[in-house]
Order: structure tokens, then C-alpha cells, then sequence
């Protein structure tokens, strides 16, 4: 028998359970498809490794849609200070300048899933179907999709939402393209406990292999991102970790402090993914399905979480005007409320990791003088953090704190 909802969001992560949660107490009969449920949090629990850097416009749709407090009840670090350098070149920021408590928040991925998940299950008009996921898809440019799940329901939706990655397979099922290449890096994540107590500060150097970045965490722990070449990270991946601690304290700033052990390390490639375009009849894509972004400036689930919001935004504006929700014509405002937005971010991001990953005499200099500016030229520095925190540029209602209901 099948099963008619409104809205059928594939993929619970981040950026799909928010989708959710940000429909939560409408009228629409939402169903989220989610393959496996994170594990439940514990406080004695180590830090994951994947991480994220929460923007303030990140934190108030959190807030908004009622999701930030299953963060502040689990785990999370604030920072307030952000620091860029390269030898002489060197910028601090720091959010007190621009009367705000923190420029950000590093919280666990599945800190912020779960948070998210726990919230929408609270709402009457959303099914959580987990664990599940799609054994075929019929998608029509003029009807309802119809989707069979692999416990055996069949449900159609007028809505189907692609929040299933960067390899999104709604995405490749209904014919949505995208353009991506590699960056011929990888990035090294790991997970440390250092001398020093919790910090307040994130930072990143850069060097010609590529930038060097401290993520704080709570108590004395951090987690540090290594940018090099593929053959470079994989060597030091295969170290074991009195070695690896060794390959850091060479390599990383004092600044880092003293490395009491390496706890847990990851990699993976950087890859720059962009749909060309997100939406078609009855289907929209969000977050990675959407866009992979360079990992430099941490803003990969920030503007997904903007696509979140902008989204639901849409879809509440068209049901109140009686208008279908399926409509391309009413699913292009959110493409155009995103898709430049997220291509100015990717942008700056490309031209920033192009201009430092290099060893280049005249665009070393160049890079000294710009750092030197910012530092010294307080409009620009405090446009920067407003940049960096998501405050510039057109932002839906919940990432200002405005409900949709």
C-alpha cells in the first residue's frame, strides 16, 4: 500500500534532519529516510573525529527551529579568536571587536545530527523511517515520485529532497550533473590531547605543502587538519602514533603547545563538487548533493544549513500563496537564494587555497601585504569575520532568528 506524503527528504544528516526540523509543526506530512541512526552520546565518550566549525548564523537557525539546546546538552567548544598566518604576515580576530561572544562553535557531526534528529521526532507531521533506505525510484517530470524502501514500504512524494551527499544517488537518479575536480590534496585529520587546557582560539598556518590548522575541543583536547599531497598524508597516516606525535611536534608551530598523545587520525581527499543545477520538478538538492566546498575556512555545513533554511523557507511562502510545491517555478527562488550565494563562498575558497598553496616569491609577498592589511584596517578585518561567522550576504528568515510558523 503505498504511502502519499508531501515531502520526502532522503538522507537524516546534518542538512537533511534540518530540513526537517525546519517544516516541523507545518501542515506538510514530511518523511525522512535515514540508513542508520548515530550512535547515542555519552559524555566519557572520546571526541569524534569529524567535526565541524558552527557558525552564529549556523547556531541561530539551530536555535530557531529548537535543536541548539540537544548541542549544549551534549558537547560543544565556543571560540572567540581566529588566527591566520604566514611568516611575517599574521592576523588575529577576535569577536569581542564586533560585540559578539564567540566567533563560532566546534561541535561533533554526530553531536549536531543527533541534536537535530532527537528535535524532529518531537513533530506530529514527521516520520523518521531509520534504519532504511531506497531499493528503487521512479521520478517523473510531471508526477509524483514514488520511492520502495528496502523494508518494504512504498511511499510517493510531491517533494523529494536530495540531502544524500556528495555522492548523492537521487541526484544521479534524476539527472542533475555537476561539475567537480580535485585539489591533488588530502586532508589529515587528528585527534590530539595536548598540555594545554580548553582554548578559545582556532588557527591556521600556512606553508607551501599546504595549511596547518588547530580545531579546539573541550578540556585538553584538539583536533588538527594537515594539508598535504596524497602520497605525503598516506605515509603519515601508516605511522603509528608516537611517530605521527613525533612528525607534528616537527612540523606544527609552538603555538600547538605540548602534545600529550595522539588519540585517533582520518583522511580524505579534497574534492570541489558543484550541481549545475539544484532543483528540477518535485526534486531539490541540498548540502553535498549540492556542493562539496574546500574544507579551508570550515564552511561546508554552515551553507548547508543555509540551504536548510532557505528551502523550508520556499516550500511555507508557496503553500500559503496555494501554490505547488513541486512547481520548478516555485523551487528556482530557492536555487536563486542559494546557488550564487554558495559559488561566491566556493569561490573565495578556491582563490584562497590556490593563493597559499605555493611556494611563489611575488605571491608570497602578496599574501604577507594582505594578512598585514587586514590586521591593521579594522573595516575590512571585522567584514571578515562577519563573513566568516555567516552574517554577510542575503540570509534566509531562521538564520535571523525570524520562525516560519
Amino acid at each position: 500500500m503505498k504511502e502519499q506524503f508531501d515531502v520526502v527528504i532522503v538522507g537524516g544528516g546534518m542538512v537533511g534532519a534540518a530540513v526537517a526540523c525546519c517544516l516541523g509543526g507545518s501542515h506538510l506530512k514530511v518523511a525522512v529516510i535515514e540508513s542508520e541512526f548515530p550512535q547515542e552520546f555519552d559524555a566519557q565518550q572520546p571526541h569524534d573525529l569529524r567535526v565541524s566549525a558552527l557558525s552564529i548564523a549556523s547556531k541561530t537557525i539551530l536555535e530557531t527551529v529548537g535543536a541548539w539546546e540537544g548541542i549544549e546538552n551534549r558537547r560543544f567548544c565556543p571560540f572567540k579568536r581566529m588566527r591566520v598566518w604566514e611568516n611575517s604576515g599574521d592576523t588575529e580576530f577576535c569577536s569581542d571587536d564586533i560585540g559578539h561572544s564567540e566567533l563560532g562553535f566546534i561541535v561533533e557531526n554526530r553531536v549536531t545530527q543527533l541534536a537535530l534528529l532527537k528535535r524532529l521526532q518531537t513533530f506530529e507531521n514527521i516520520d523518521l523511517m531509520c534504519p532504511a533506505r531506497i531499493e528503487t525510484l521512479n521520478y517523473s517530470n510531471s508526477e509524483d515520485s514514488e520511492l520502495m524502501l528496502n523494508n518494504g514500504r512504498v511511499l510517493t512524494t510531491k517533494l523529494l529532497v536530495a540531502a544524500d551527499g556528495a555522492q548523492s544517488q537521487v541526484r544521479q537518479n534524476v539527472g542533475l550533473g555537476v561539475t567537480s575536480w580535485d585539489y591533488e590534496q588530502h586532508a589529515l585529520v587528528i585527534y590530539i590531547e595536548t598540555a594545554y587546557p580548553q582554548q578559545d582560539i582556532t588557527w591556521q598556518r600556512f606553508v607551501a605543502s599546504g595549511p596547518q590548522a588547530f580545531l579546539p575541543l573541550t578540556g585538553n583536547f584538539g583536533s588538527i587538519v594537515w594539508y598535504n599531497s596524497p602520497d605525503e598524508v598516506k605515509r603519515l597516516q601508516a605511522l603509528s602514533s608516537e611517530n605521527l606525535k613525533q612528525e607534528l611536534v616537527a612540523a606544527f608551530p609552538d603555538c600547538l603547545g605540548e602534545i600529550m598523545r595522539v588519540i585517533d587520525s582520518t583522511s580524505f581527499p579534497l574534492t570541489r563538487r558543484h550541481a549545475q543545477h539544484y532543483v528540477k520538478h518535485g526534486v531539490v538538492l541540498v548540502g553535498d548533493a549540492a556542493h562539496t566546498i574546500n574544507p579551508l575556512a570550515g564552511q561546508g555545513v554552515n551553507i548547508g544549513l543555509l540551504d536548510a533554511a532557505a528551502l523550508a523557507e520556499v516550500i511555507l511562502e508557496a503553500i500559503k500563496q496555494g501554490r505547488s510545491i513541486s512547481d520548478v517555478s516555485v523551487l528556482k527562488r530557492y536555487e536563486k537564494m542559494r546557488r550564487t550565494e554558495n559559488l561566491k563562498m566556493m569561490t573565495v575558497m578556491d582563490i584562497f587555497y590556490q593563493a597559499f598553496s605555493n611556494d611563489i616569491l611575488p605571491l608570497k609577498f602578496l599574501r604577507n601585504v594582505g594578512l598585514g592589511l587586514a590586521e591593521r584596517i579594522t573595516p575590512l578585518k571585522n567584514k571578515v569575520m562577519r563573513g566568516a561567522m555567516g552574517l554577510e550576504g542575503a540570509l534566509p528568515k531562521l538564520a535571523r532568528g525570524e520562525k516560519l510558523l
